[in-house]
């Protein structure tokens, strides 16, 4: 039996990068999903999943919403900056990247919420996740279970600048990616999440970063620590006091770093496959 070949191993992925046909329909999707068309899309992109920062990003920048039949989306051309509220967990966090991928954005970063786990974190803090572990039933369809989920160098690195440049602080690490809900009442769950060492645990960013990777998108991520599961779960009174105190300072990190990346980035050299 004659071994295929890597070319036409790669060709058989079927992305958008070498399927014209599936460029056309990821892009068809992205506007019918955001009921925005594909040339309103800047080349640095926001992801979300709270309305808050919609609403938010549209007020300050006299950005429109623009509501789809799934997604709600947002463009800054001051500031070359789209943002798109793509709902939650793993399976719309892979769709959202392979519907972007079809415009080719320069950067897509995640503004999201996580639980924090290590001791020295508290409600407030900044992670930087550096990888997550695919605990999800979707990047496997992206790249195999050895791949590790790692986010773009470059984009982690230019937050971290722009952080530091703002006298704040954050914590970089390891993160578990899950699409279990009420994990908190799986003592034998807590147990592994102990045992791995993992800063934090969220429901997408194994996802964001394997699919991004399969789809050449560059994909990174600065999470904003809401509860501390191991000690209080979080509760609607206790998310309102999020929102109200450290989500505004999260979008305008997010934003100068979308806003500024192209300018003032290192320029990283990547391996291209």
């Amino acid at each position: 039996m004659k071994t295929p070949s890597i070319k036409s191993l790669i060709t058989k992925q079927e992305r958008t990068w070498n399927n014209p046909k599936k460029l056309l329909i990821a892009r068809n999707m992205l506007e019918r999903y955001t009921g925005s068309l594909a040339k309103d899309f800047q080349k640095n992109i926001i992801l979300t999943n709270f309305e808050y920062y919609m609403h938010r990003f549209s007020k300050r920048f006299n950005a429109p919403l623009v509501q789809g039949s799934v997604m709600r989306v947002a463009h800054s051309k001051s500031l070359g900056v789209s943002i798109v509220d793509f709902k939650i967990g793993s399976p719309t966090a892979a769709l959202v990247i392979e519907m972007l991928s079809s415009i080719k954005p320069d950067a897509v970063l995640m503004l999201g919420m996580c639980g924090g786990l290590h001791r020295d974190l508290k409600i407030g803090d900044f992670v930087l996740p550096i990888a997550a572990i695919r605990d999800e039933g979707t990047s496997i369809h992206f790249m195999p279970e050895q791949v590790p989920a790692l986010p773009a160098f470059k984009i982690q690195k230019f937050l971290s600048q722009i952080i530091v440049e703002k006298n704040l602080k954050y914590q970089a690490g390891v993160i578990h990616t899950t699409d279990y809900r009420f994990w908190e009442f799986d003592d034998e769950f807590k147990t592994t999440l102990i045992r791995e060492k993992v800063a934090a645990i969220e429901m997408e960013c194994s996802s964001l970063f394997v699919t991004a990777f399969a789809c050449k998108v560059p994909c990174g991520a600065l999470l904003l620590v809401s509860d501390l599961p191991f000690k209080k779960i979080k509760t609607k009174s206790s998310a309102k006091k999020i929102f109200r105190e450290f989500t505004d300072k999260h979008l305008e990190v997010g934003v100068q770093a979308m806003s500024e990346i192209e300018e003032r980035g290192d320029k990283v050299r990547h391996f291209e496959w």
